[in-house]
C-alpha cells in the first residue's frame, strides 16, 4: 500500500504528525490489520480552509504512486485541537470525485 496523507493546515504549528507516523509504523488504529508493506508517498496539508488545495495535492500524490489517500485525524476527528474540520466531508467527496476508482480512502489515522 502506498499512501498519501492529507492533514489540516490549522494544526501544523502544534502537530508535526508524530502520532500519525507512530500508529502507521506500529500498525495501530486506522492501520491495524493491514498486512502489506505501507510506504508513505506524501504528507501534505489541505492548503487551509476550506481545503480547496486538498484535491490537487491528493492528485499529485497519486501521480507519484499513492494508491490510498488518508485524511488525517486532525481533519476528520479534530485531533489535537478538538475541532473536526467543518469542510472534511466536502474535501473527501471532492477527492473521491476527482480520483474516483483510482484510489482507496482511509478516513482517519488515530
Amino acid at each position: 500500500m502506498k499512501i498519501g496523507i492529507i492533514r489540516c493546515m490549522q494544526t501544523e504549528d502544534i502537530c508535526p504528525g508524530t502520532t500519525c507516523f507512530k500508529v502507521l509504523k506500529n500498525r495501530e488504529q486506522a492501520f491495524g490489520g493491514i498486512q502489506e508493506e505501507i510506504e508513505i508517498i506524501g504528507f501534505n496539508s489541505c492548503g487551509g480552509c476550506p481545503g480547496k488545495k486538498a484535491v490537487t495535492r491528493a492528485a499529485e500524490m497519486v501521480l507519484r504512486g499513492a494508491d490510498t489517500i488518508v485524511l488525517a485525524s486532525c481533519i476528520t476527528r479534530g485531533t489535537p485541537i478538538n475541532f473536526p474540520c467543518p469542510h472534511g466531508e466536502k474535501i473527501k467527496e471532492a477527492i473521491l470525485n476527482k480520483l474516483g476508482e483510482k484510489i482507496n480512502n482511509i478516513d482517519y489515522t488515530h
